[in-house]
Formats: C-alpha cells, sequence, structure tokens
C-alpha cells in the first residue's frame, strides 16, 4: 500500500474523522454560544470545573477496569519512566529554545511550553480516537506532569519555594486521587478479595473493586460522568476562545514562535526520542503508548500554567495571547497529528 492509499485509507476511518470532526464542531459551538451571550462570562470555568472535578476523575479511574496482561503493565511502567524523563528534558531543552528572550517573558514562555493542556484537551481527544487503553496510558503519562506541573512551574512562576499548600493541592487533586486508585485496583486485581460473577453462563472471579464487573450500579453511573468529559472540555474551550481579544494574539511574533514550538517540535522531538528507544530497545512504546504521547505533547497552553503567569504578574497578555494561538494551532495541528500517527501505524515500527 503506497502512502497516497495509506492516507486515503486513514481519512476515510469513520471512527477518526467522527473523532476530529466532534472535537473542531463542538469547539467552534462553543465559541458560537459565547459570543451570543448564551453562555455568559463564567461559563467556561463552571464547564472546566465540572470536567476536572466530576467527568475526569471518573474516565480515569474507569479506564483501569480492565484485565491486566504483560504487555500494558511494561507499556505502563514505561510511560511512567519517559513521564518524568521527558519533563526533566523539556526544562533542559527550552533553554535553548528560548535563548533569544530574556527575563520573566524567557521563563514564562518556557513554562507554557514544556506544560501543556494534557488533561483538558489531550484525554478526550486520545478517549476519542484510542478509548480506553487510550485514556489509560494518558492517565499514567500524566502523572509525572501533574508533579512536576504544581512543583517546578510553581517554584518558576511564583518565585518562591514549594509549600505545604501546593503539595497537599497536587495530592488530593481528583484526577489524581481517581489515577492511583484505578492504578491500584489494576494492578493488584489479582490479589484483592474475589467476588462471583456469572459472565455469559460461565462463574468468574473479579477484584471486589472491578465494578466494572461486581457493581454495575456504581460503574454506570460514573460511565455518564465520563462521557460529559469531551463534549463539555470542548464546549468550554471554545467559549474561552471567544473572550481573548483575537487581533492582538494574531500579530504577536513572540506567540507564533511560541505556538510553533509547542505545537509543533515539542511532539515531533517525543516521537523522535520514542523511536529511538523502541528500536534500539532500551524502552519498547507501543503504537497507542506513543500515539498518547504525542496527542498529549500536541496540546495548547495548560490552564494552569496560565493561571500561574496571571496570578503572579508575569506576562499576562504575552500569557493570553499564546494560549489563543496555541489553541487555534492545536485545533488546526491536531488532525494532522492524528493522520501522521496513522501513517506510522502503517509502518508497524511501534508494535
Amino acid at each position: 500500500m503506497n502512502m497516497a492509499q495509506t492516507i486515503g485509507k486513514i481519512v476515510s476511518n469513520p471512527s477518526i474523522v467522527g473523532a476530529i470532526a466532534s472535537s473542531i464542531l463542538i469547539i467552534l459551538f462553543g465559541y458560537y454560544l459565547r459570543k451570543k451571550e448564551v453562555f455568559n462570562n463564567t461559563t467556561s470555568k463552571i464547564l472546566s470545573n465540572v470536567v476536572l472535578t466530576a467527568a475526569l476523575p471518573a474516565l480515569a479511574y474507569d479506564s483501569f477496569m480492565q484485565d491486566i496482561n504483560q504487555h500494558n503493565l511494561k507499556q505502563g511502567i514505561n510511560l511512567l519512566i519517559w513521564g518524568f524523563a521527558i519533563y526533566i528534558i523539556l526544562i533542559a531543552i527550552t533553554k535553548i529554545l528560548y535563548i533569544k528572550f530574556k527575563g520573566d517573558k524567557k521563563e514564562v514562555l518556557r513554562v507554557l511550553t514544556i506544560f501543556g493542556s494534557t488533561t483538558f484537551f489531550g484525554i478526550p481527544i486520545t478517549q476519542a480516537v484510542y478509548g480506553a487503553t487510550g485514556v489509560m496510558y494518558a492517565s499514567i503519562f500524566n502523572i509525572a506532569y501533574r508533579v512536576f506541573l504544581y512543583s517546578y512551574a510553581y517554584i518558576k512562576m511564583s518565585g518562591m519555594k514549594m509549600d505545604k499548600n501546593n503539595f497537599k493541592k497536587m495530592i488530593s487533586n481528583p484526577i489524581i486521587i481517581a489515577t492511583f486508585a484505578g492504578i491500584i485496583v489494576w494492578i493488584f486485581q489479582a490479589s484483592l478479595p474475589q467476588v462471583n460473577v456469572v459472565e455469559k453462563g460461565k462463574a468468574m472471579h473479579f477484584a471486589f473493586l472491578r465494578i466494572d464487573k461486581t457493581a454495575l450500579w456504581l460503574f454506570t453511573p460514573l460511565s455518564y460522568l465520563e462521557k460529559l468529559c469531551s463534549p463539555l472540555a470542548w464546549l468550554s474551550v471554545g467559549a474561552k476562545l471567544a473572550e481573548i481579544p483575537f487581533k492582538d494574539a494574531i500579530t504577536s511574533k513572540d506567540s507564533w514562535y511560541y505556538s510553533f514550538m509547542k505545537v509543533i517540535i515539542v511532539p515531533a522531538l517525543n516521537l523522535v526520542c520514542l523511536y529511538v528507544l523502541t528500536v534500539s530497545g532500551i524502552l519498547h512504546f507501543s503504537f497507542i503508548a506513543v500515539a498518547t504521547i504525542v496527542i498529549a505533547m500536541a496540546t495548547p497552553t495548560a490552564t494552569v500554567a496560565a493561571a500561574y503567569a496571571i496570578s503572579f504578574d508575569k506576562e499576562a497578555v504575552a500569557t493570553s495571547n499564546c494560549s489563543l494561538l496555541s489553541t487555534l494551532a492545536s485545533v488546526v495541528c491536531m488532525p494532522i497529528w492524528i493522520v501522521i500517527l496513522e501513517v506510522i501505524k502503517q509502518s508497524h515500527i511501534f508494535m
């Protein structure tokens, strides 16, 4: 199959086209609703809070409600290792990427480049394209993200040392709690107390915390909550875009440079590194693991990182411009990245 046939097969895939179209159209709908003032100036924040405190924790926990196997366990370990490694690498490499900038602007652009909206923007797209396994991998990969976001990013933006309040905020985050709870159930399900369940006429044993098998009365409402994640997140993104002056962002050369680094260079760097690690045998990554990482890294400015910059009065205007332009760039480039990933899938480099 040649390249043209491969791309044709990808763009004619209903699930891929549907996921891409859904994200773009719902974001545009959120933009329209805010412009028409159906959404007011607090709607985006309210939607974000629902996603972050209810829908995403439900999605994170439910993604681990699956049987464990050696392949997925190994992928999870490799994702955790690479999660910490890539943030250390980005901390170093962004010094070079922004060498021409000075002072606060340099530090702010570095932090905004290192931390994308992996939770709010990346996971909904990952769920739409790669399903529960993709969400599980994304949740594991995001552990390092949250550690560095609430420590390194906070210190850089505030100029202060890590305090106990910020540490408490990190470990009490509902998504972190749900992720670790899910990981514990997933890894230790064979060792937990077992419950007899009749499935397809056969008696089977499952850990009592495998609520997808043992407590459908609890799993079903969580499933409804997780289905809210993508549409509410995309509506919130659209509503937020409608509140930022477009002209200022579009004429800012610094914002264009930042968006190029954030949405193209950072995910490309990850892709190259993952290829080298896999072919060299140092760490082996499956295709879904690689796709999850690339999508996470091709996301726009992280909401928390932007909030740090604005709260501590560090390049607030530049941060708003970068947030808008990188979001637009990500909406445009994400479908391209998904197509590139599917082309790579056909090469069977990552199995």
